[in-house]
């Protein structure tokens, strides 16, 4: 391997700046090619769910994040009650795309990470040493830029999506959705606000800045996307459906979109992945777009920084698509029913939807299971074969003896051993593994060692065992999971 350029990401959104910074910190040489000019004070997405925040404080990134918005402890949108999760976030916080992408931007480039911005990637090809990124500069000079790899995060119209030749199968959730970012002279008292007629769906979001978004549906009134929005039409679809239009006025930004929802068959082809949009899309409803391409980024970052640095097989990159593309599948088919749950529903029949949701939502276990769903608390991944019953699993938050949480340990963007206090031996065992491994121990008495990956999910674990076979086990996932062993013995490694 031997271009000037580890890793090149197409795209400066959020889900690439989040794997730009994260292969910074692991010492990769990471480029960042984005087709826009500057930075965009415009956005469509603003609800950042529990898991996502959990990632960013893994960043040192959550609490600069929560200064930026407002924190829901109920999804209004499906009235579901998000004050019980088990995490440091019971809510979605409510804040502007573009405040998540600052945060990022800054981190990325205070690691090092070269933006080139205003160039355009315009193809690719790739061999088994590297890929060519052809880029189009500002001045129209036509680039060409060699890297290791190559990650598409260039969105749903993907450069590097088209490039592979892959499709993009799916259907249009919702033609000629209304969105305006607007001030409001007589706000509601208990934003956001949602209401739906059956022809009519709008909703009002506060941003915490004094700009309000506003998204407004009207079934009598298909329009192409490129069809000019007048405010006087949100404000009519927002009092037939909310009752008020809330003296809206001085949009900065309105538009009007069509929803999809579209699938990659495939994140990698050999040197080359999708991230976030690229790799698919959704509705709108439950916010679930921006974080599940967050949560792309954190799964594929430090695969991509363990092979590259040669502490992990080329197998464990496989294992990038293997996790999440059915998380993506998931997401879309969620999103989707949520969507034509609410905008398509007769306005004779509202009634009973409304009253069927909110019975629903008053049993307990299952309102505990849509909160996790939206969330992205439940999210885990299949396990190896003999697995642990915990691997695969999100590692919850635990306090640290050192008087840390595990999400603060997580910030070295390495793994981390959780074992018992007592366990001296395993604290020696990982001086081979320094590099690549921090050790801890959990407050309180536990039996178990616990192996959690960068991305804060359980590689491995193992309990109920003596101390010379916990101290074999450790040293063979510390092996199988930190690269101990040469990529030639993959056979013994849980990537395959």
């Amino acid at each position: 391997m031997g271009s000037d350029i580890d890793v090149l990401v197409v795209g400066a959104g959020p889900a690439g700046l989040l794997l730009a910074g994260d292969l910074a910190e692991a010492g990769l040489r990471c480029t960042v090619v984005e087709r826009r000019e500057g930075e965009s004070a415009l956005t469509r997405a603003f609800a950042v769910h529990a898991r996502t925040m959990e990632q960013l404080d893994a960043r040192g990134l959550a609490d600069d994040l929560l200064l930026t918005g407002i924190r829901n402890p109920v999804l209004q949108f499906l009235h579901i009650d998000l004050s019980r999760l088990p995490s440091r976030y019971p809510h979605v916080l409510v804040t502007p795309q573009y405040n998540t992408e600052r945060l990022l931007l800054a981190r990325a480039q205070q690691r090092g990470v070269t933006i080139m911005r205003g160039h355009e990637a315009t193809g690719l090809q790739q061999d088994e040493t590297g890929v060519d990124l052809a880029v189009r500069a500002p001045d129209g000079t036509e680039l060409s830029l060699r890297a290791d790899f190559v990650v598409g995060a260039d969105g749903r119209n993907s450069c590097v999506r088209r490039s592979l030749g892959l499709p993009f199968p799916g259907r249009s959730a919702v033609r000629s959705m209304m969105l305006a970012d607007v001030r409001l002279a007589d706000p509601p008292r208990k934003p956001p606000t949602v209401g739906a007629i059956g022809d009519a769906f709008a909703i009002v979001v506060p941003f915490g800045d004094t700009w309000f978004r506003v998204m407004a549906w009207n079934r009598q009134r298909p329009m192409p996307d490129d069809a000019p929005v007048e405010l006087d039409e949100i404000r009519d679809v927002a009092r037939r459906a909310l009752g008020s239009d809330f003296s809206m006025h001085d949009p900065r930004w309105i538009s009007r979109f069509h929803s999809d929802e579209r699938q990659s068959p495939r994140y990698r082809v050999g040197r080359v992945f999708l991230v976030g949009d690229a790799a698919h899309v959704h509705s709108p409803a439950g916010g679930m777009g921006l974080n599940t391409s967050l949560q792309d980024s954190a799964n594929l970052s430090w695969k991509l920084a363990a092979v590259r640095r040669g502490r992990a097989p080329d197998a464990l990159l496989d294992s990038y698509e293997r996790e999440r593309h059915p998380v993506g599948r998931r997401v879309l088919r969620m999103s989707g029913a949520l969507l034509r749950g609410v905008l398509t529903t007769p306005r004779a029949l509202c009634g009973i939807r409304d009253l069927s949701a909110r019975t629903v939502l008053k049993i307990p276990c299952l309102a505990r299971r849509l909160a996790m769903a939206i969330s992205g608390l439940d999210i885990s991944y299949a396990p190896a074969a003999g697995a642990h019953p915990l691997a695969g699993k999100r590692a919850p938050d635990v306090p640290l003896s050192d008087g840390r949480r595990l999400y603060e340990a997580l910030r070295g963007r390495r793994f981390v051993l959780v074992v018992p206090d007592d366990s001296a031996r395993l604290t020696s065992l990982v001086d081979e593994w320094s590099d690549e491994v921090e050790i801890v121990s959990a407050q309180g008495s536990t039996n178990k060692s616990v192996l959690v990956r960068p991305d804060a999910y359980i590689a491995w674990a193992v309990s109920d065992e003596s101390p010379e076979r916990r101290v074999d086990a450790t040293r063979k996932a510390l092996a199988d999971w930190c690269g101990a062993q040469p990529a030639s013995t993959g056979s013994s490694t849980p990537f395959a």
